[in-house]
């Protein structure tokens, strides 16, 4: 075997031939990112397309205006907004199949602008409810519906913000309001906002003007529990606290310290003078977290628990005050306008 020779010093310090150049990097093909994007909007369209409806009004002295709705049982029931439906003397809807139909209104709760009505017609179908708590901001939402008479519209974008609070025409604020850049324009009010499967997240309601991509949805927790109510009553009958208030996320040490059955509670943001709330010592910055008993997540759940039976009756309230918990007794008086 020959010796092993040591490089030389010439060849130590020779030059290596130069690296031939790297070839441009190809852009990625976003291609099927893109398509896969487009067949979820468009399946989800098709599943709830058939549920959603154009809805013409007529008022007393002659006042006419039109917006959207969605079906919500196999027998008629549906949902649109309270400023659509309300003080209407005639109802007539044009459905996905083009068939025209009568309607009638079953309930009315302007304070979350939601009403309930009727159509007379059959092989209504159904849209699925989705469950607006499990909601992301950033994820897809695809509103449906009929702007400025156009039926059957569909734009589509993600949720922007969860959380807000809206202003009703009756003055009470809508809280736990869902924020779209999905488009929405006069006529698209009472359709439904839907994820990426069809399901129905929220029921669209408005737009700032003259801002872009500012548009607004009633979750959809709310929107059932609501509407499940009319259906049952015909109105909402609710209890009122005095409180402004939003979801907020707990500090996980207050959640291990208390033992608490959640993460969220309802934050304080304002307290009305001569409330209830302001009776028993309530003030901005508490997080709200259990009413009689019953635990507190979220604004959805107040709203739930705030029933017509407790007015009046001394209910046991549960608020975190900086670190500590405390328990108070409130009575509930009768919401303004009911």
């Amino acid at each position: 075997m020959p010796a092993f020779q040591p490089l030389s010093q010439d060849d130590q310090h020779h030059t290596p031939p130069p690296t031939p150049a790297t070839p441009p990097m190809m852009p990625p093909n976003d291609a099927p990112l893109l398509d896969a994007y487009s067949e979820a909007v468009a399946g989800a369209v098709e599943v709830v397309a058939p549920s959603v409806f154009r809805i013409d009004v007529l008022r007393e002295g002659g006042q006419s205006g039109s917006g959207s709705g969605f079906v919500i049982t196999p027998d008629g029931f549906a949902i649109t907004n309270s400023h659509v439906a309300n003080g209407a003397s005639r109802l007539e809807v044009t459905l996905a199949d083009g068939r025209r139909a009568k309607a009638t209104v079953v309930g009315d709760d302007p304070d979350t602008d939601l009403s309930v009505i009727r159509i007379v017609a059959d092989g209504l179908v159904p849209a699925a409810l989705g469950r607006s708590a499990d909601l992301r901001v950033g994820q897809v939402a695809i509103a449906i519906g009929s702007p400025f008479g156009f039926h059957g519209s569909v734009t589509a974008g993600v949720i922007s913000a969860l959380g807000r609070s809206l202003r009703a025409q009756s003055g009470r604020l809508i809280d736990d309001v869902l924020q779209t850049d999905a488009a929405l324009n006069p006529g698209n009010s009472g359709g439904p906002l839907v994820n990426s499967r069809g399901e129905v997240i929220g029921v669209n309601t408005a737009t700032i003007l003259p801002a872009q991509g500012l548009c607004f949805a009633i979750a959809i927790d709310l929107a059932r529990f609501v509407a499940t109510t009319l259906m049952r009553e015909g109105r909402i009958t609710r209890a009122f606290l005095g409180i402004a208030g939003q979801n907020a996320r707990l500090r996980r040490q207050l959640v291990r310290r208390h033992g608490l059955a959640n993460e969220t509670g309802v934050l304080v943001l304002a307290v009305e003078k001569g409330s209830p709330a302001e009776a028993v010592g309530l003030r901005e910055g508490d997080i709200v977290i259990a009413l009689a008993g019953e635990p507190v997540a979220g604004v959805d759940d107040l709203h739930r628990l705030l029933t017509g039976e407790r007015i009046g009756a001394e209910t046991a309230l549960e608020v975190l005050r900086g670190g500590d918990r405390l328990q108070l007794v409130i009575s509930p008086a009768p919401a303004p306008g009911h």
